[in-house]
């Protein structure tokens, strides 16, 4: 377990002291720095930083044998987030001062820049020269902790390497009833045998609905093998109905129940009540050979299962349960019409999955050079389909033969398996990702087991955390994000879910590689007690319930440098939107926790912030969403860093602050299902970095015009446009305000009321959207005619439009 834990380290410290390095090096930063008589710290700094990034390889080769060299990469993590938060705070220094230049006291908007100057930590002269001190005594702390780290690693016999291993490397599963048969090998004996089990007669005695087992070790394929039955031709035919439920640990019945139900029905269910679900899937079964998957069963309750198939039992003659299970136990309590027991692949059909994932095709023909190292590796995969799938996918970026051999040489393999239950092949192909993948996934191990993801959310956490890498090219954040998600889904550490395609999750394996990677960083709280190493956490989730009361979060008051506060689900529906949360946790934990990067408070009934949520300098990301929240503190403007602010389903917000103005680095303001809102932020189009605005109120005297959308050329999504009818023919409407944002997929334009027609007629004219839209809504327009554009090519990629 401690080596990847010492992997994660180097893979924290190469990511933090490669942008530390970059930031530090920076002109603007620069400029600031010698203002401030830290310049020398900082030159300091960076020569100590690149001395020990140059040994970080050869520090994890080390680490596996060496405890010291892990203790060293260790203390290296604490330190780089250390000097993180140092650096990320004399930026925003950096950031208010040029702000405070830049102001024109005759402006109407100095009264905000006041404001700020008043309410932030060291915004005004008086504190300025005590922040100087202060930043200056904490970067001398931090250099001599860094140049002990250099002496100790002179001890450590550590070797430098100019090139980065990044450099050469650049050459519980929520399950679907879909599968890929090209990519399935060596099954077609064991889906014969499941089909014999599910088609013929069960033994003599059973009198109602059968029930056929799939047994086997995790990753062995149970979930394959049952989508190969399931979309047999010979199962299509022989059964009238087929439903696929994935189960996994929690065996609620109402749950499972509600989901054939909706399966049957096709419509949604929102049902709660037991008794009432399965009256109404007892009708809907009635006289019809159905076959039900229940895929990843764990629990043995006899009493659930019994309450369970109670429904079925209605089904004609002939109809079949088909349960995957890794627990025999389970078997043995379900299985009336008997067990498969699922074996490893053989060799051969190993190694074709993992060309297939390696190399896009079944076989090394047109790799010859490969052949021998490749099966080499795949006999070390002992014919787990998982192990061999995640090894291909890592093994698909590296081409030539020495760094397959890196591979099947690692000291990996020869881990003692009591050291760690995670499969010597899923270590492997987390060890080898490049570094700005490891910290993408290691983060993930704030989710639980089964947890349903939305790449979206997941990149905006990244976005947050810093994760993200933006090249000289100024690539938006979220398209590299998105590509980073992409990677690790074609490499099997992502999977999409059964009942919703837009959502994600890990494989139960995969989920027990993230946990074990980052079990020093981060911290998925279950109700079980918190051990020693709480004050080393940086990142905090929890599952939300109805009351969560202080005690609970009593530890946290520990966990001073803690980056993440998670509150799962992050998106709840708005029926669930009904936890309450202790005053105590937003009065007093959370302003002392000042170095949170992420604060997701989504689905609590809470209907205002403290003053002091403007002290979270660093935060990136600040989750709302559901909440009775009516309008956000003046402190907020404070927030120059933040990135993400997430009101969808505000359904109380009436208002933004005036200072919210301030928030130049926002990229995200969703505003989604925000009814009562009625006005905008007031100079919004100086945001130019918006890319989500999904909603913009045009007011009639003294809000902000809409040409204020001209500026924000990087909208993308979908974007409402409400109270036309308030828009005033100015110069800054006169021309094209829309036309030149070609990330807009979806718009809508929404008059109050039908109006006059001359009126609304010139306005209209200047909302010509770029030709890649495609949805776009009209509601109230009261013109006799459409504009030009409308039959136009603005429009030839609709496939949504509604009048």
């Amino acid at each position: 377990m401690e080596v990847l834990v010492a992997s994660l380290g180097d893979t924290v410290v190469n990511a933090l002291f490669r942008s530390l390095v970059d930031f530090i090096s920076s002109t603007h930063f620069l400029k600031f720095a010698h203002k401030d008589k830290i310049s020398s710290e900082l030159e300091k700094w960076k020569r100590l930083l690149l001395n020990i990034n140059a040994s970080l390889e050869d520090a994890e080769e080390k680490q596996i044998t060496s405890r010291s060299v892990k203790l060293w990469l260790s203390e290296l993590r604490d330190i780089a987030y250390d000097a993180d938060d140092i650096i990320d705070e004399l930026a925003t220094e950096a950031r208010r001062r040029q702000m405070m230049e830049e102001q024109n006291p005759s402006s109407p908007t100095s009264k905000v820049k006041r404001y700020i100057s008043s309410c932030c930590l060291s915004c005004n002269p008086s504190k300025t020269v005590q922040f100087s001190i202060r930043m200056e005594s904490r970067l001398k702390g931090l250099t001599v902790r860094l140049e002990e780290a250099v002496a100790m690693k002179s001890d450590l016999s550590l070797v430098e390497n100019d090139r980065g291993r990044d450099e050469r490397m650049r050459e519980r599963l929520r399950t679907s009833s879909l599968v890929d048969e090209s990519r399935v090998y060596g099954r077609e004996r064991d889906k014969e045998a499941v089909l014999d089990l599910l088609m013929n007669d069960c033994d003599d005695g059973v009198a109602d609905i059968g029930v056929v087992s799939i047994v086997g070790m995790g990753g062995v394929g149970k979930t394959t093998l049952a989508q190969l039955v399931y979309n047999d031709a010979k199962v299509e035919s022989f059964f009238d109905l087929r439903v696929w439920v994935c189960v996994s640990e929690e065996f609620d019945v109402a749950k499972v129940t509600a989901t054939v139900l909706q399966a049957v029905t096709l419509d949604s269910c929102d049902v709660n009540d037991l008794n009432l679900l399965q009256v109404r899937v007892k009708e809907k079964l009635f006289g019809k050979k159905i076959l039900v998957v229940l895929d990843d069963v764990w629990n043995e309750n006899y009493e659930n299962w019994e309450i369970l198939r109670r429904p079925f039992i209605t089904g004609e003659a002939g109809s079949r349960i088909l349960v995957t299970t890794r627990n025999e136990g389970v078997a043995s309590i379900m299985a009336t019409c008997g067990t498969y027991h699922l074996k490893e692949l053989t060799n051969d059909a190993c190694l074709s999955l993992f060309a297939r994932h390696a190399l896009g095709t079944s076989d090394f023909k047109g790799h010859l050079n490969l052949k021998v190292v490749g099966e080499e590796i795949v006999r070390k995969c002992k014919g787990l389909p998982l192990a061999a799938k995640t090894l291909g996918g890592l093994l698909r970026t590296k081409g030539n033969c020495k760094e397959w051999e890196d591979v099947l040489k690692s000291k990996m393999w020869d881990l003692p398996e009591e050291r760690s239950d995670i499969l010597p092949a899923l270590r492997l192909s987390y060890h080898h990702l490049p570094f700005h993948l490891k910290r993408c996934f290691s983060y993930c191990a704030l989710f639980p087991k089964d947890y349903e993801f939305e790449k979206d959310e997941l990149v905006l956490l990244w976005m947050a955390e810093g994760f993200l890498q933006q090249a000289k090219g100024k690539r938006q954040l979220k398209d590299i994000g998105t590509e980073y998600f992409h990677d690790l889904w074609t490499r099997s550490f992502f999977q999409q879910s059964t009942s919703n395609k837009a959502r994600y999750v890990m494989h139960d394996l995969i989920n027990d590689l993230a946990q074990f990677v980052s079990r020093e960083t981060c911290f998925n709280f279950d109700g079980d007690e918190l051990d020693a190493r709480v004050q080393k956490f940086r990142h905090f989730s929890f599952l939300r319930h109805p009351y969560d009361i202080p005690k609970i979060f009593e530890i946290l008051f520990q966990m001073k440098s803690l980056r993440t506060f998670l509150a799962l689900p992050i998106q709840p529906l708005p029926w669930a939107a009904n936890s309450y949360l202790s005053n105590k946790v937003l009065q007093e934990l959370l302003p002392r926790l000042i170095h949170l990067r992420v604060v997701c408070l989504s689905g609590y009934c809470i209907d205002e912030l403290p003053h002091q949520i403007g002290g979270l300098i660093h935060l990136r990301h600040f989750n709302l969403s559901h909440t009775r929240i009516k309008s956000l503190p003046d402190s907020v403007g404070s927030l120059f860093n933040l990135q993400t602010l997430i009101l969808h389903g505000c359904k109380n917000l009436i208002k933004f602050p005036q200072a919210i103005e301030n928030l130049l680095n926002l990229e995200v303001l969703d505003l989604t299902d925000t009814d009562n809102l009625k006005e905008m932020p007031m100079h919004i189009g100086k945001m130019k970095n918006l890319q989500v605005l999904s909603k913009f109120i045009v007011q009639k005297d003294g809000g902000p015009n809409i040409g204020e959308l001209k500026g924000l050329l990087y909208l993308r999504k979908e974007l409402s446009i409400r109270g036309l009818e308030n828009a005033v023919d100015t110069r800054d409407t006169r021309e094209c305000i829309l036309k030149d944002k070609q990330g807009l997929e979806s718009l809508e334009l929404q008059w109050s009321d039908v109006g006059n027609g001359e009126k609304v007629m010139p306005i209209f004219s200047m909302l010509q959207p770029h030709e890649n839209l495609k949805k776009i809504r009209i509601t109230f327009y009261g013109g006799t005619k459409f504009p030009s554009w409308f039959s136009g090519p603005s429009l030839a990629n609709i496939v949504d439009m509604n009048l």
